[in-house]
């Protein structure tokens, strides 16, 4: 069951990875739960957005893939505990150092990001 729900939890987050990556906001959507709300530090500056609104976000800028960067994005750990789980995940992308943690929720059998919050380290 473990083995299950971690390599579902890993494929949520390549997805998540690769929307990011691609400003494929259609596949970014599918990862989030309905009513998310985003919450970043950038540099001391809060940021805090509906999913709606950063995905909007996503499609109004450039992609990392449009400026011709490399997909740098790795898991640091995943933490599982029966139908809710915590992700810490690095993202090197548009001249910043993020990083992310993800709450995720197991809901209707599929993995959902429920929460983000995220910063950038110099």
């Amino acid at each position: 069951m473990y083995t299950d729900h971690i390599r579902d939890i890993e494929n949520l987050i390549n997805r998540y990875f690769e929307g990011i990556f691609n400003g494929d906001t259609i596949k970014l959507e599918t990862c989030f739960h309905t009513n998310v709300y985003i919450y970043g530090d950038l540099k001391g500056m809060g940021y805090l957005k509906s999913v709606n609104e950063y995905l909007e976000g996503v499609k109004n800028r450039k992609s990392p893939k449009d400026l011709n960067e490399r997909l740098k994005m790795k898991i640091i750990g995943i933490d599982i505990m029966g139908k809710i789980a915590m992700a810490k995940l690095h993202l090197p992308m548009l001249g910043y150092n993020y990083y992310d943690y993800l709450s995720l929720a197991r809901i209707d059998n599929q993995w959902k990001i429920v929460n983000k919050i995220f910063t950038h380290v110099e």
